[in-house]
């Protein structure tokens, strides 16, 4: 009893640590200004308020940054999924020369910085004048080495049996992969768009240097732009700013994270 008494102390201390900052966020989104920086703090505000919301809406244009974000996140991942599912399928499924050295170039590019091909890009993206478009910001990021290897693991673990099968009925390769291998594969598909839409949505650096006018600004330069406005002095709209961003992949996080676990998993293993 002692130590799964210890047990649950040690996970308690571990969620409010992660859980802590989170609800401060929270309930400072909705607090007025004198209860933000009283003394003892207040853990909730007396009188919800909403004010803080539509300052931050008002000190930039964050429905602009939405839709940009949106337009983003949505055609990002829709690219790099599917360049991720079908080059896993081919590694995974097809036979052809120099399979296991473009694989283990997939897995040496995981382990450089993503900074270090920032000028590259910039340079490639300028040459080809889409500085500040959205083709500018979606297109050097289709190619995810990781959703690969997440992928390519998962289609190892499938029985062959099965694509075995769909061969001998006349099913090519798009057919096998579309009617058999993705049906099978739905949690670790999950996983992966979950992911790379988060990476997507949360993108700072990379939208900061290919862009150069508000009008094309994603929500987490939004961010930085509404503390530049606010200052250090109104924390209660830049929480209610931060609030905004977050919600989204926080409520897709939540409804997804059954298939995430079981995803995440699976394949691990399998060379």
């Amino acid at each position: 009893m002692k130590v799964r008494a210890l047990q649950y102390v040690v996970l308690v201390g571990v969620a409010a640590v992660f859980v802590g900052p989170l609800y401060w966020l929270v309930s400072t989104a909705f607090k007025q200004p004198a209860e933000i920086y009283q003394w003892p703090p207040s853990w909730w505000p007396d009188h919800l308020t909403w004010e803080n919301f539509a300052l931050a809406w008002k000190a930039a244009p964050f429905d602009r940054f939405f839709v940009n974000s949106t337009v983003i996140t949505v055609a990002g991942t829709a690219l790099k999924v599917t360049n991720a599912v079908l080059t896993a399928y081919a590694f995974a499924y097809l036979r052809f020369p120099g399979k296991k050295v473009l694989f283990f170039l997939v897995l040496g590019a995981m382990m450089v910085p993503g900074h270090v091909t920032l000028l590259p890009n910039y340079l490639t993206v300028a040459t080809l004048g889409w500085i500040n478009t959205y083709a500018g910001l979606i297109i050097p990021g289709i190619g995810s080495a990781f959703a690969t290897f997440l992928m390519r693991q998962h289609f190892l673990t499938l029985p062959s049996e099965v694509t075995d099968a769909a061969a001998v009925d006349g099913a090519g390769h798009l057919r096998t992969l579309w009617r058999v291998v993705l049906p099978m594969s739905r949690p670790m598909l999950v996983t992966v768009v979950v992911i790379t839409a988060v990476e997507e949505w949360n993108n700072f650096v990379w939208p900061l240097i290919v862009t150069n006018t508000a009008s094309m600004r994603t929500l987490p330069v939004g961010l930085l732009i509404l503390k530049d406005e606010e200052g250090l002095a109104n924390w209660g709209t830049i929480m209610a700013g931060t609030l905004l961003v977050l919600a989204p992949m926080l409520v897709i996080f939540l409804i997804a994270q059954r298939y995430i676990v079981g995803g995440i998993t699976q394949g691990a293993l399998k060379g």
